[in-house]
Protein backbone atom coordinates (compact mmCIF):
# COMPACT_ATOMS: atom_id res chain seq x y z
CA UNK A 1 0.00 0.00 0.00
CA UNK A 2 2.09 2.79 -1.22
CA UNK A 3 -1.01 5.25 -1.16
CA UNK A 4 0.57 7.47 1.20
CA UNK A 5 1.59 10.72 -0.38
CA UNK A 6 4.87 12.10 0.28
CA UNK A 7 4.75 16.03 1.27
CA UNK A 8 6.11 18.17 -1.75
CA UNK A 9 8.96 19.76 -0.23
CA UNK A 10 9.31 22.70 -2.34
CA UNK A 11 5.63 23.57 -1.26
CA UNK A 12 6.62 23.36 2.21
CA UNK A 13 10.34 25.11 1.73
CA UNK A 14 7.72 28.25 0.38
CA UNK A 15 5.69 28.59 2.75
CA UNK A 16 8.68 28.48 5.29
CA UNK A 17 10.12 31.74 3.08
CA UNK A 18 6.55 33.51 3.28
CA UNK A 19 6.53 33.30 6.87
CA UNK A 20 10.04 33.90 7.29
CA UNK A 21 9.21 37.33 5.48
CA UNK A 22 11.31 36.27 2.04
CA UNK A 23 9.82 37.30 -1.27
CA UNK A 24 9.61 33.96 -3.54
CA UNK A 25 7.99 34.14 -6.61
CA UNK A 26 6.06 36.95 -6.38
CA UNK A 27 2.33 36.63 -8.39
CA UNK A 28 3.24 38.67 -11.50
CA UNK A 29 0.91 42.21 -10.44
CA UNK A 30 2.85 42.50 -7.57
CA UNK A 31 6.02 43.99 -9.22
CA UNK A 32 3.33 46.51 -11.16
CA UNK A 33 1.49 47.34 -7.81
CA UNK A 34 5.03 48.23 -6.09
CA UNK A 35 5.97 50.61 -8.96
CA UNK A 36 2.26 52.51 -8.99
CA UNK A 37 2.90 52.64 -5.38
CA UNK A 38 6.48 53.68 -4.94
CA UNK A 39 5.80 56.05 -7.81
CA UNK A 40 2.64 57.94 -5.77
CA UNK A 41 4.66 57.88 -2.58
CA UNK A 42 7.40 60.11 -4.37
CA UNK A 43 4.92 62.29 -6.29
CA UNK A 44 5.08 66.00 -4.99
CA UNK A 45 2.87 67.36 -2.37
CA UNK A 46 0.44 70.03 -4.50
CA UNK A 47 0.98 73.89 -3.60
CA UNK A 48 -2.54 73.97 -2.45
CA UNK A 49 -2.45 71.24 -0.08
CA UNK A 50 1.03 72.80 1.28
CA UNK A 51 -0.42 76.16 1.55
CA UNK A 52 -3.50 74.49 3.48
CA UNK A 53 -1.43 72.27 6.19
CA UNK A 54 0.66 75.88 6.57
CA UNK A 55 -2.67 77.70 7.54
CA UNK A 56 -3.03 75.30 9.98
CA UNK A 57 0.20 75.41 11.51
CA UNK A 58 -0.05 79.26 11.52
CA UNK A 59 -3.49 79.00 13.58
CA UNK A 60 -4.78 80.57 10.91
CA UNK A 61 -6.23 77.78 8.57
CA UNK A 62 -9.72 77.02 7.80
CA UNK A 63 -11.60 75.57 10.87
CA UNK A 64 -9.62 77.23 13.61
CA UNK A 65 -11.90 76.16 15.93
CA UNK A 66 -13.42 73.48 14.15
CA UNK A 67 -13.27 70.68 17.35
CA UNK A 68 -10.62 72.41 19.25
CA UNK A 69 -12.59 74.46 21.52
CA UNK A 70 -11.01 77.61 20.61
CA UNK A 71 -12.96 80.66 20.46
CA UNK A 72 -13.02 82.53 16.83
Amino acid sequence: MSSARKPDKSKAAKGADARSGEATDAPAWAQGLKQLYDSVVDEPLPDSFKNLLDAFDDGTGPGDDAGTGKPD
